[in-house]
Order: structure tokens, then sequence, then C-alpha cells
């Protein structure tokens, strides 16, 4: 085990296997391909792993995955800042944007209530959201350094159609209704114990133009 550890190619071999979907000869196939090419690929992949912990942050407002503050999304004059999508995670915000439905802004949990996981409301990006709604927090510090100011009237709870995804709606509902806001889930168009991230964008869509009230 230790001279594989101290071998190069079977080291980067056992780190690309941890990826997920990538096998063991699928993971030797990469570390090969990457040896065989040109020096500078190396490099320039090297590099962006390295941006990926020295560069990438939380964006301030909607918590999305970010190099700059506020993110491009928040950035955007031509968001509708009257829409507020909330996800659980970002790959799931990218699925979403990719229908080229929706033209609000999005805020991101970074998971689902599982108390089983031990995954409570304080585990989650709630907090953060309250405060963006909260009449306090009307302009912050990400507003300052140029995001785009929003007047929020429609939250549109857009978790995962899965027992977690659907317990997280539920206690969203009921801890922002109060704040007179609109409340709508995405309409389910999406197979039960599926993932958004591996929707296909005709279903997506749908179910975001088929959004009802909670």
């Amino acid at each position: 085990m230790s001279e594989r550890v101290h071998d190069p190619i079977a080291r980067l071999a056992v780190l690309l296997s941890r990826l997920p979907g990538v096998g063991e000869k699928t993971a030797q196939r990469l570390a090969f391909h990457i040896l065989e090419s040109p020096k500078e690929y190396a490099r320039e992949l090297s590099q962006a792993l390295l941006a990926l912990e020295h560069d990438v942050r939380l964006c301030s407002r909607c918590c999305n995955l970010t190099a700059q503050e506020p993110c491009a999304l928040c950035r955007d004059p031509l968001r509708d800042g009257r829409l507020l999508c909330v996800v659980e995670t970002v790959p799931d915000l990218l699925a979403i944007e990719r229908t080229r439905e929706f033209r609000g802004r999005y805020h991101v949990l970074h998971g689902a209530l599982s108390p089983l996981d031990g995954v409570g409301p304080d585990r989650l990006k709630i907090k953060e959201l309250l405060a963006r709604l909260s009449h306090d927090g009307a302009r912050t510090e990400s507003d300052a350094a140029g995001a785009s100011s929003e007047k929020i009237e429609e939250i549109i709870l857009a978790t995962d159609p899965t027992v977690e995804g659907e317990a997280t709606a539920l206690y969203l509902s009921r801890l922002l209704k109060p704040l007179g806001l609109r409340i709508t889930r995405i309409a389910q168009g999406l197979p039960m114990g599926g993932d958004l991230e591996y929707a296909d964008q005709v279903t997506l869509a749908r179910a975001m133009s088929g959004r009802r009230e909670l």
C-alpha cells in the first residue's frame, strides 16, 4: 500500500477514484490521459484545483458558490428580485438555470432536513435566508458591493421530491408564511425519490411553471 502511495501515477488514480461515479479502471485511464497530455494541461488542471480551495467561497447573499462577491446571479440587474427560488444544492440551482424558464433569484440551503443523519435547521442556510428576508437585512454588505436590489414577493420551494426534501419544504413554509409572502412549491412533475440535478430540462421546466401554493 505504501508503494502505491509513493507512486505519483497510482496516487493520482486513487484520488480520482474517490470522485462520484469514477471506478478504479476509469481512474487509471484518467491518470494516464493526464500523464500523456501536454504538460500545460496538467499544470492548468492543478491550478484549477488549487483555485477551488483558495478562491471559491459562499456568496454572502444567496450562499451560491462563487469566486466573486457577490455572485454573478446576485449582481445581474436583469434578474427578477420579486422571485426567490430556494434549492438544496448548487447543482440543483444549475439544473434550474439550464431550463432558462426562471429569471428570479436563488437561495441555496446546502442540504435538506434529515434528523436521522443529524441534519437539523441549524445545519442549513436557513438563518441566512431569514436575515435576507427581514426588513433589517434589506441592505446588506453584498448590496453595497454591487448586488442588485430585490423586493421579494414570492418564495418558490424547489427542494428535491424526496422525504427529506418534502420535510424541508414543509418546515420552510410554516416558518415563512407569517412573513406575509407568497409561498409556492414546484409542481410534482418530478419522480418521487429523484434528484433535481439529474432531471431532464423539459420536466424541470414544467415543474417550475406548474408550481402550486402551499
